[in-house]
């Protein structure tokens, strides 16, 4: 049995102790001085309901999950996000994959989703207040609409970037349309998908919560419209703060899933 040199592995903790410094460091001193400009500033307000501190907004914290209402309403958004944003996904790739391959198919496609796309999604709530009624249908619609076009547009412009001679190679194989979409768009435009992906997520956050203030009731956006009319507005930075650490956590899953399924796009030397 080899023998175990204690000095390599004392340096090799103390790289991964540095290492672990360097990544928990920055985000905790971005965090200290985001709550001391809180502080200051609620104590300069000195007033609650413009703009609470932190001990009020904890003891909102406190009452919102003793009452089990926070759990229930982060259950009710992530429900909304997920099943939004895995539509957009399951339309926007097929679509864009197909209409980047099939130029009959953009040329005829293109221009609606140019006229569609600068639309924003809190403009079409109140046709989905009208075709899904005030419940979780219209809030299904408007995450998914938000989500799609990020999602589409990258894996368009993914098809297009698609090296001729990729097909030229994969034709003379004897590969057909099918194949040629399976097999050389999907995999050669995935980095582009994968970019659209992270950002129709984000996009899904944003577009539940407006979905919520306005047609539903249930969810965090709706939690915060709630509050704020009560004037509760501890409840109120309890629902923000919520959507902000959810869409955290989600993302960074989506970059750890990233080291996984696109190592060489994880390790590219420019990323940070």
């Amino acid at each position: 049995m080899p023998a175990i040199d204690s000095n390599s592995v004392l340096q090799q903790g103390r790289r991964q102790a540095k290492r672990l410094c360097a990544a928990l460091g920055w985000p905790l001193v971005s965090y200290g001085w985001f709550l001391l400009v809180w502080l200051l500033a609620a104590k300069i307000v000195d007033n609650p309901v413009l703009l609470p501190d932190l001990i009020t907004v904890v003891a909102s914290l406190r009452q919102l999950i003793d009452d089990n209402s926070l759990s229930k309403d982060i259950m009710a958004s992530l429900e909304r996000v997920l099943i939004g944003f895995f539509l957009a996904v399951i339309l926007a790739v097929p679509l864009a994959l197909s209409m980047a391959y099939f130029a009959t198919l953009r040329r005829l496609l293109l221009p609606i989703v140019t006229l569609l796309r600068p639309i924003p999604p809190i403009a079409w709530i109140p046709l989905a207040i009208l075709w899904f009624g005030i419940n979780n249908g219209s809030s299904f619609f408007i995450t998914a609409l938000a989500a799609f076009f990020p999602i589409f547009l990258n894996a368009f412009a993914g098809g297009l970037g698609v090296e001729p001679q990729y097909i030229h190679a994969a034709r003379f194989m004897g590969a057909g349309k099918a194949d040629l979409l399976l097999r050389v768009f999907l995999p050669a435009a995935f980095p582009q998908i994968w970019t659209g992906l992270k950002i129709g997520l984000g996009q899904s956050w944003m577009a539940v919560v407006t979905a919520e203030l306005v047609a539903a009731q249930s969810g965090l956006g709706y939690m915060i419209q709630i509050h704020r009319i009560n004037l509760d507005t501890g409840a109120v930075l309890v629902g923000m703060v919520t959507i902000g650490v959810l869409g955290s956590v989600m993302n960074f899953a989506l970059v750890r899933i990233e080291r996984i399924v696109l190592p060489w796009q994880a390790n590219h030397p420019n990323k940070t």
